[in-house]
Formats: structure tokens, C-alpha cells, sequence
């Protein structure tokens, strides 16, 4: 469903898109090739590798294959280190657009509340480190947390990236908060639903997001506005390197050369 959206969106914007799926007897050293092939064509502006990958991948390794520059998910370990340094221009790009749905409430950010519930290295702990940087008091809760619910009452924002459908309940909001939901699952009649019990929470949330099109559709604007700021910073690199006037398609013509 995120790659139709994500071809469906860029068509639309004009940005070409290029699914490729590999066969799953793809050797490692074979998708490190493929990676490296378009790190070096200048005419690729961005790189997805769509989760999950075959357990026999190291998806770190797999990850740190993608250039810096061409992270356009803000997967790369440069670019989640970037956001501990308030730099999101490249953040991870669920986390990124959970944090601007709240931005878009309009409440003032500095001194809320914040609980996340999820820890994940690509959601949880960024959308932290990304309300840390608005002032916000966060709070972390993960499968070892002995009391959810004594946390998420106390919250004016509950941001929820688990996948666990019907984690969050009624009982656990407190009346008025923003309520953030980032969890997708596939239930058995084939229907799409968060982590939250969006139905009972509605009646308490001040905010609250529906699964589908809440976050996943901010999640694909945020991937195309990443994508324009790699390419411009990308541009930047190659008239930097070899002078004004240098495009893209010159670049990978002499490359081929």
C-alpha cells in the first residue's frame, strides 16, 4: 500500500518513480551492487528500501548501503543521528510526519506532555528526539513498561507505533489530548486499522487520526518534500564539484563514459 502511494503521488508531482523488486534468491552481495549502482548514478535522486527485507539480510547494513544524500526515507544511521541535533531535514519520514500532524493542531509545543508509546529506531525514538526539539516533555513507554496506562492519562500527546490493534483505549486518554496513531495492521476480514480503538477514543480525543489515511498520507508527502531537498542538495554537490552548468544527465553520460 506505501509503494502504490508512493508511485501515485509522485506521478503526480512529476517525479519519476522506478519500482524494483528483486527475486528473494538475491545474494547480499548483489543488492549491495544494485545500491551502490545508484549511489553513483547522479541521475538517481533518491533510494527506498522497502522493510521488511529477507531475514537473511542485515537491514543495518543493508541501510548504511544507501548513500547519506540519497536517504531520502532518513533511514541512514547519518541521518537519524542528525536529528539529536535538531537537523530534520532528512528525518525519518514517519516520524517526521506524525510530528507535523501535530504541529497542524495548534497547540503550543513547548511544555506539552508527550507520551510515545513504541521505541523503534525509525518511529518512536525520533518522533522523541523531534518533540524534544520543540520544547516538548517526552516520555517513552515500550513492552517493558509496567503501567502503560498510568502514562498515557497523564499525556496532553500520545504518539502509538507498535502494531498492535486496540492498544489504546478510552480509558487510557485524558480527555481533550491529541492522540497521534502511526500503527498500521491487516485485520483478518482484510480491513486496515491502528493501534488505537479509534471508534471509543473519538469521543474522548481533543485530536485523534484515522488509520488509513492519517499519518501514511502525511508519511508519502514527507517522503516527496525529502526527495526535493536531496535533489537540491544534490545539485548543489555536483556544481560545487564540477561547476555551474553541470547537469545531471552530462554527469551520468560522462560517467558511462
Amino acid at each position: 500500500m506505501y509503494i502504490r502511494n508512493q508511485k501515485r503521488i509522485a506521478d503526480k508531482l512529476g517525479i519519476a518513480f522506478e519500482e524494483l523488486q528483486l527475486p528473494a534468491t538475491t545474494s547480499r552481495g548483489e543488492l549491495l551492487a544494485n545500491l551502490g549502482a545508484r549511489n553513483a548514478d547522479p541521475r538517481t535522486t533518491g533510494i527506498i528500501v522497502q522493510r521488511p527485507v529477507p531475514a537473511s539480510f542485515d537491514i543495518k547494513e543493508v541501510q548504511q548501503a544507501i548513500h547519506p544524500m540519497k536517504d531520502v526515507e532518513g533511514m541512514h544511521p547519518h541521518s537519524l543521528g542528525q536529528v539529536v541535533y535538531n537537523e530534520a531535514d532528512l528525518a525519518p519520514c514517519t516520524a517526521k510526519a506524525a510530528v507535523q500532524m501535530l504541529k497542524e493542531t495548534g497547540l503550543t509545543l513547548p511544555g506539552l506532555e508527550v507520551v510515545v508509546v513504541g521505541h523503534s529506531e525509525i518511529v518512536g525514538k525520533p518522533i522523541g528526539f523531534l518533540c524534544m526539539s520543540e520544547g516538548c516533555t517526552v516520555t517513552t513507554c515500550h513492552h517493558m513498561t509496567k503501567n502503560l496506562a498510568q502514562h498515557t492519562r497523564q499525556a496532553d500527546v500520545i504518539f502509538v507505533a507498535v502494531g498492535k490493534p486496540g492498544l489504546i483505549t478510552a480509558d487510557m486518554v485524558k480527555p481533550g489530548a491529541a492522540v497521534i496513531d502511526v500503527g498500521i495492521n491487516k485485520l483478518p476480514n482484510g480491513k486496515w486499522c491502528g493501534d488505537v480503538d479509534f471508534n471509543a477514543v473519538l469521543s474522548v480525543a481533543g485530536w485523534i487520526t484515522p488509520v488509513p489515511g492519517g499519518v501514511g498520507t502525511v508519511t508519502t508527502a514527507v517522503l516527496m518534500q525529502n526527495t526535493l531537498v536531496a535533489a537540491q542538495r544534490q545539485r548543489n554537490h555536483y556544481e560545487a564539484a564540477f561547476g555551474p552548468g553541470h547537469s545531471e544527465n552530462n554527469l551520468a553520460m560522462q560517467a558511462s563514459k
